[in-house]
């Protein structure tokens, strides 16, 4: 799998992606959290690619301190072949790269099965609460 920066051109594909996953809530358009990413000074979403084709994706961005992972995506018939690690590995160096010295990410209470991949990848419970308000 080659790893490379998602363009505009990928938008549809991505979408259909995050669908397919499960990632996507209706209250969150994905295609503007895909295009805030790709604006943002400090952020990306990077593309895994099998023979041209979009086979998964993770976003990534970071605070200058703390980097962030979201969108963690694998097309389903490409799930166990470790394609989910390269893409959090290429999320890690993307980070390294820009600063950030620590990687967090947020994992749905309702999506508890993934806390195991993250737990193989040596990723731990922060023990923290996370609060949120709707700003729009």
């Amino acid at each position: 799998m080659e790893i490379a920066e998602i363009t505009p051109a990928h938008v549809d594909a991505v979408v259909a992606l995050w669908e397919e996953a499960g990632l996507t809530r209706p209250w969150n358009p994905p295609a503007a959290d895909l295009q805030r990413a790709l604006d943002g000074a400090t952020s990306t979403v990077l593309g895994g690619f099998r023979d041209g084709r979009l086979v998964g994706t993770v976003m990534v961005g970071h605070d200058g301190h703390r980097g962030w992972v979201y969108y963690l995506a694998v097309a389903g018939a490409e799930r166990g072949a470790g394609r989910g690690r390269q893409l959090m590995t290429a999320a890690e160096s993307w980070l390294v790269e820009h600063g950030a010295v620590k990687l967090q990410l947020m994992v749905r209470g309702s999506n508890a099965h993934v806390v195991g991949f993250y737990d193989r990848l040596g990723y731990a419970d922060a023990d923290v609460r996370v609060l949120a308000k709707r700003l729009d």
